[in-house]
C-alpha cells in the first residue's frame, strides 16, 4: 500500500536474528522495556523484549507499536558495563544506551540512529502507550454474509486466502475486489491499527455491492513469492476475477477493481489483461515513472518534516545515484559496492548493515520493476469507467503532479468515462489529516474519510445499476 522509500523514517521490515553473550546480569535487562521516538510530525511508541537463552546470551526485539506491532529481531545484542548496544539490519539502525537504576524504576538512556542524526530514546520498564482509538473500524454481527474463501493463480503457483462479503438479500450483485499497494499487506490493509480495507468492505457490502479482499502473496493464510513485480501480482487479480465470476451471486458483467497506491498500477495492468473489469476504482495511484514519484515522495516527506535544503538535497542526491546503480547493476555484490561508493560520494554515512539491508530492498524484482514503470501506456488500454481519487495532502504520491498525468493518459486514448477528484484535507491513506506526513497516520484515529468512502459507494452506485 505504501509506495515507501525513505531513508529517514523506522520502517516495519522483518528478518534475521542473531544472539551474543552478555556480562550484564540477564535480570536487569530480561523483560518488556518501552520507549517514546520523537520524530518530526509525531511520536513513535517502541517496545524493546529482551530474553535470556539457552547458553545465558540475549536475544531481543523490537516492535513499533504505532505501525502495525510488527516484531523487528535485532541482530546483535552487546550489553557490558552497564552499556547496551544493539544492531537492526533490516532497519539499517543502531541503538546505543546506558542501563540505570534498577527493578521498576530502571531506564536504558541513549539514541537511536538510522542514517539521519541520532534520536534521543529511553527505555522504561513501564510506560506502554493504551491501544489507539480506531472507531471507524467495524464489529460483527455484521449486517451481510461474510466467507472466507481462497482461489489460485494457477501459472504463478500462488494461492490467495481472502474474505468475501455479500450483502443479505436477491442476487446476483456487484462485485469489488480490493487490491493493497506495495509491502507485504493483509486482507485488510492493516497500517498503524488501522484497517482501511475492512472500512472500505463494510461500507460497500452494506450498499449492496459484494467485495472481495485477499492477503497478500506470502502473508496470512496466502501461498507464493512475494518479491515478484507489481506486473506479475496483476496475474492474482485476474484470478480473483475469475474466482468471483465462479459465484452464483455475483453478477459477472458488473466486477470492478479497487486498487490503492501500487495497487491502482496492478488494476490498471489487469484491466488490461481481463475483459471482465467493469470499472476501476484507483486511490492515490500513479501517473509519472515510478524513478519520478519517489522524488517527489522524497522531497514532500522531508518538507512536512521541516528538513533543511542541505538535507532535501543531499538526499535527492543519495536517491539518483541508488536509482542508477539499480538500474546498471544486476547482481547483488555489484549493486552492494556501487551503493557504497554512491553513499560516500553523497557524504552519507551508511554502515554495512545499513548498505546490505539497502541493496536487499532495492535490488529486489518488485522494486527494479517499479523503479520504471511508466503508468501512462498501460493507463491508454484501459477502456472501462475509471474513478482516480487523491488526497489533497498525499506526500507519497503526490497529487498536484500525478493526478493530472493520470487524467490526460486515460482521456488521451479515448475514454469517455474518466472522473479524476483530489479530496481536500486527505493524506495517503484518505485521512482527515494536518500535513500528510507518515507519521501522522498513528496519531489520527480516522481510518478512512467519510467523504472518501461516499464518493467511491456513489460512483460505483452509479456504474452499477441493476439491469432489467
Amino acid at each position: 500500500m505504501r509506495l515507501t522509500f525513505v531513508l529517514i523514517c523506522l520502517l516495519i521490515i522483518g528478518l534475521g536474528t542473531n544472539v551474543t553473550a552478555a556480562p550484564i546480569p540477564s535480570d536487569r535487562l530480561n523483560g518488556d522495556w518501552f520507549g517514546e521516538l520523537n520524530v518530526p510530525g509525531g511520536v513513535l511508541h517502541i517496545q524493546l523484549t529482551v530474553k535470556e537463552e539457552a547458553g545465558g546470551a540475549l536475544s531481543a526485539n523490537l516492535v513499533s507499536i504505532d505501525q502495525g506491532g510488527t516484531v523487528i529481531p535485532v541482530t546483535t545484542v552487546v550489553a557490558a558495563n552497564d552499556s547496551l548496544h544493539l544492531t537492526v539490519t533490516a532497519l539499517s539502525g543502531s541503538y546505543h544506551g546506558k542501563l540505570v537504576g534498577a527493578g521498576d524504576a530502571a531506564e536504558i538512556q541513549g539514541n537511536w540512529s538510522q542514517g539521519g542524526p541520532p534520536l534521543p530514546l529511553t527505555f522504561k520498564r513501564t510506560g506502554k502507550p493504551p491501544e489507539p482509538k480506531r472507531p471507524q473500524t467495524p464489529t460483527e454481527p455484521y449486517p451481510y454474509k461474510e466467507e472466507s474463501v481462497s482461489y489460485k493463480n494457477v501459472s504463478a503457483g500462488a494461492t490467495l486466502a481472502a474474505t468475501l462479503t455479500i450483502p443479505n438479500g436477491k442476487g446476483p450483485f456487484p462485485a469489488v475486489l480490493l487490491i493493497t499497494g506495495s509491502g507485504s499487506e493483509d486482507r485488510n490493509e492493516t497500517v498503524a491499527g488501522h484497517k482501511p480495507f475492512l472500512v472500505i468492505a463494510d461500507y460497500l457490502t452494506r450498499r449492496g455491492i459484494a467485495v472481495l479482499r485477499a492477503d497478500d502473496r506470502g502473508v496470512g493464510g496466502s501461498t507464493g513469492d512475494p518479491t515478484v513485480s507489481t506486473k506479475d501480482l496483476a496475474g492474482d487479480v485476474v484470478a480473483g476475477m475469475a474466482f468471483l465470476k465462479s459465484r452464483s451471486e455475483i453478477d459477472p458483467k458488473q466486477i470492478g477493481l479497487v486498487g490503492h497506491s501500487d495497487g491502482a498500477n496492478i488494476g490498471s495492468i489487469a484491466a488490461t489483461e481481463s475483459k471482465d473489469v467493469a470499472f476501476l476504482v484507483m486511490l492515490g495511484g500513479m501517473g509519472l515513472v515510478g524513478e519520478q514519484v519517489l522524488y517527489l515522495q522524497g522531497w514532500r516527506m522531508l518538507e512536512t518534516q521541516g528538513a533543511a535544503k542541505s538535507v532535501v538535497d543531499q538526499n535527492k542526491a543519495l536517491q539518483e545515484g541508488l536509482y542508477a546503480a539499480v538500474k546498471t547493476e544486476a547482481d547483488k555484490p555489484a549493486l552492494t559496492n556501487r551503493i557504497r561508493e554512491v553513499a560516500k560520494t553523497a557524504g552519507r554515512e551508511m554502515s554495512e548493515a545499513e548498505i546490505n539491508a539497502t541493496a536487499e530492498t532495492i535490488g529486489s524484482p518488485w522494486f527494479r520493476y517499479f523503479l520504471t514503470f511508466d503508468p501512462a501506456p498501460v493507463l491508454k488500454q484501459v477502456h472501462c469507467p475509471v474513478l482516480a481519487l487523491y488526497g489533497e495532502k498525499d506526500t507519497q504520491v503526490t497529487p498536484k503532479e500525478n493526478a493530472p498525468a493520470v487524467e490526460a493518459a486515460l482521456k488521451g486514448a479515448g475514454n469517455k468515462d474518466v472522473t479524476v477528484r483530489v479530496l481536500p484535507g486527505l493524506n495517503h491513506l484518505f485521512q482527515t489529516s494536518q500535513t500528510g506526513s507518515v507519521n501522522e497516520y498513528n496519531q489520527i484515529e480516522e481510518t478512512f474519510a467519510p467523504a472518501a468512502l461516499t464518493q467511491i459507494g456513489d460512483w460505483i452506485a452509479a456504474h452499477t445499476q441493476k439491469k432489467s
